[in-house]
């Protein structure tokens, strides 16, 4: 049967869109999506510069926590021992206005264990968490 013949009547105009060139090209990105999604997602390894920054100015005094190299914790001046500790990042009335806490960590501890101690300070309630690092050496002016 063909269109427009004498079988079907007289012409018509075909009404129907037709939906397979673009469920052909729809597929097609699909498989592009698919198989760059994995590359997208996956990090690239950069050799990150050094550099050292300027010491900040501090107008006043901040909150320190310090984790020396044989594990003992003080908050400012006074050792707390682990267990305490978000017992007492809690109960601190200037952490619990400022929300604020510096961490200075001895370069020789775990990672695992500076994470833990920043994960009990997030519990307590700190939301902003500075890193106290020495300047580097080779790039201090005299």
């Amino acid at each position: 049967m063909a269109f427009g013949s004498a079988e079907s009547g007289p012409r018509r105009a075909m009404t129907d869109i037709n939906v397979t060139p673009l469920v052909d090209v729809m597929l097609v990105l699909l498989i592009i999506f698919m198989v760059t999604a994995p590359l997208i997602q996956s990090g690239v390894k950069v050799d990150l510069p050094r550099a050292s920054a300027q010491q900040m100015e501090h107008q006043e005094e901040k909150l320190v926590l310090t984790i020396t190299r044989d594990r003992r914790l003080f908050l400012g001046n006074t050792e707390i021992p682990p267990a305490d500790l978000e017992k007492k990042l809690s109960s601190n009335a200037r952490i619990q206005k400022e929300k604020e806490l510096y961490l200075h960590a001895d370069r020789s501890l775990p990672y695992g264990q500076v994470v833990e101690i920043m994960a009990v300070a997030r519990r307590a309630g700190v939301e902003s968490l500075g890193m106290i690092t020495e300047p580097d050496r080779e790039l201090r002016r005299p």
